[in-house]
């Protein structure tokens, strides 16, 4: 789950890292009033996404009248993909310095690895592709947490003109941010350095690991819901796992593990994943359901469909989608692959009702959508 910035900040503070006073507004009125006893105020557009400064969304005003036009002008912007309905107004701070500090999951060394730079307040990726260099990273052992001696050495020659001690103080504070609230990132871009001295966090980044939100109730309630398409609010009412993408192959297996191995398969086999959608556990009850999500994506040009019984039956999951089969009628390119637990008879069930073969294997059958899929690019909605 995504916070905004206005909700990561308060998670900063509690670690002991200080961040502007200010408020959050929902109207130009309210946006003044927060502005009045702070004087001069950055407004800033709270929207789940980046680069909110280059689409105007950041505005400094020097007082409460200015900040009321600054609020009229960025709510009801879009950026991204995102309507501006709240701001954050903040008081504007003198600073001299910009860094970029953040700890996150590495899937590399499979822990968290805290990172900073000198080349903070701008984009930090593509600064550090033309500077390897200036982005200082290390790997934590989650089970004992950094160490200070460790971040001090971390930070040495990075030019930071003595203030390495208090920038790995505040390391290790935001490490302790990222841990207790589960994230997956914490981020702070810009760090700032006050003209008064001092380290202060000017935004916040924060996601937070989705399995811990119920650990996490309150401060889950400040988060962001990820943005559904209209077929993943359809499949979410249904109470079915599935996420809409960019490709042209449907995809329907079961269980979570395996539906992502046969999108992977695909992907190997040069062809993109429309959607994931797993139907193991109660779910396989749901084919007609499940077939109607895949077969209502216009993208959809071939399905590759891949059960692998254990527990789960194959037989049992085959029945359910031949049911939605025979129903909905869909004139699609399919192609099957089914393994395992009742698969003598989903075979048998396959060629009986609908006269196919399953493939081989799975790569044979994700292959088969592939060509399909690409066969039929420049044809109209598969359905």
């Amino acid at each position: 789950m995504n916070f905004e910035e206005h909700a990561g900040k308060p998670l900063l503070k509690a670690a002991g890292i200080p961040v502007p006073n200010g408020g959050v507004a929902t109207t130009a009125d309210q946006a003044a009033d927060i502005a009045a006893p702070l004087g001069k105020v950055a407004v800033k557009a709270q929207v789940p996404t980046g680069k909110r400064g280059k689409a105007g969304g950041i505005k400094i005003a020097d007082d409460a009248a200015a900040a009321k036009a600054a609020a009229q002008a960025i709510l009801g912007m879009t950026i991204g993909e995102h309507v501006v309905e709240k701001v954050l107004v903040e008081q504007a701070t003198a600073f001299t310095r910009e860094f970029y500090a953040a700890v996150i999951n590495d899937p590399e060394t499979k822990g968290p690895k805290i990172l900073f730079s000198t080349l903070g307040g701008m984009d930090v990726e593509e600064a550090a592709e033309q500077d390897p260099n200036a982005m200082r990273s290390l790997a934590v052992d989650i089970r004992h947490g950094p160490d200070l001696s460790h971040v001090r050495a971390m930070l040495d020659g990075a030019g930071l003109d003595g203030l390495e001690d208090q920038v790995a103080g505040l390391l290790m504070k935001l490490y302790d941010a990222y841990r207790a609230n589960d994230a997956e990132l914490m981020e702070i871009n810009p760090l700032a350095v006050m003209a008064a001295g001092g380290l202060i966090a000017l935004d916040c980044k924060f996601t937070m690991d989705d399995s811990a939100i119920p650990r996490h109730e309150e401060t889950a309630k400040s988060g962001t819901p990820d943005k559904l398409t209209g077929l993943e609010a359809k499949g979410k009412e249904l109470d079915l796992k599935y996420i809409e993408l960019e490709g042209d192959v449907g995809v329907i297996a079961n269980g979570a593990g395996l539906t992502m191995t046969t999108m992977d398969v695909v992907r190997h086999h040069g062809g993109t994943p429309a959607n994931f959608l797993e139907i193991g556990g109660e779910s396989y009850t749901k084919g007609t359901e499940a077939l109607s999500l895949v077969l209502d994506n216009p993208k959809v040009k071939s399905l590759v469909i891949n059960f692998c019984g254990a527990f789960a039956r194959t037989d049992v999951m085959t029945d359910g989608i031949l049911k939605a089969w025979e129903e909905l009628k869909p004139t699609l390119p399919t192609f099957w692959s089914v393994h395992g637990t009742g698969d003598v008879e989903a075979v048998a069930m396959l060629k009986e009702r609908i006269g196919v073969d399953p493939l081989p294997d799975m790569s044979a059958a994700c292959k088969a959508a592939v060509d399909a899929a690409k066969a039929n690019k420049n044809k109209g909605a598969a359905k």
